[in-house]
């Protein structure tokens, strides 16, 4: 690995398969914007996490025309919005993930992907080295192969438990370990 300075977590945000998970498998329609994630708590928690500066990186498919409102609010979060266009059938975005992921191999560098997608699973083994890896999403949602890299070294947060990443609560369904167990919430 290269790289000069102090050790950087860089932050990759699959924008698309978030948001389709999210409004598809969770919320069953289109997010409202206020329940999107709040993406300055994702950076913050990077940062704090693994106590060490995290540069983010959110990756969207863009057509003809930039989303310049949504590319302004990245930038002023501290995200360097990564538009992308290709072929109809083209995963632009998992392409270009991809090629990043392979990419931060050859520095001293630290990652957090966002994604449920097991089309990174190659690149996330490959990262599993001795540097830190983790996933951020809804756990119920990732791919199962990413599991077997956990033994590797590979770390999991959840988007909405351990990332604090939304202003309330999604009200998903997940199996819940007693010592977290509310009544309340229930009642």
């Amino acid at each position: 690995m290269s790289g000069e300075g102090a050790r950087t977590t860089y932050v990759l945000v699959d924008g698309e398969n978030i948001d389709a998970t999210l409004g598809t498998s969770i919320l069953g329609r289109r997010p409202l914007p206020e329940e999107r994630p709040r993406w300055d708590r994702v950076l913050k928690f990077a940062t704090d996490e693994w106590r060490q500066p995290a540069k983010g990186l959110f990756f969207l498919a863009a057509g003809a025309e930039l989303p310049m409102s949504f590319i302004q609010a990245l930038t002023a979060l501290g995200y360097t919005p990564i538009p992308l266009s290709g072929g109809p059938n083209d995963k632009v975005v998992d392409i270009a993930i991809q090629r990043t992921l392979a990419a931060i191999r050859e520095r001293a560098a630290d990652v957090m992907l966002l994604s449920h997608d097991g089309d990174f699973l190659p690149q996330l083994a490959d990262l599993c080295d001795g540097r830190r890896v983790g996933l951020v999403g809804f756990r119920e949602f990732r791919n199962a192969g990413f599991t077997a890299l956990a033994e590797r070294g590979l770390e999991f947060f959840d988007l909405e438990y351990d990332v604090g990443a939304f202003k309330t609560s999604l009200k998903r369904i997940r199996v819940i370990p007693i010592q977290e167990f509310e009544p309340a919430d229930f009642l």
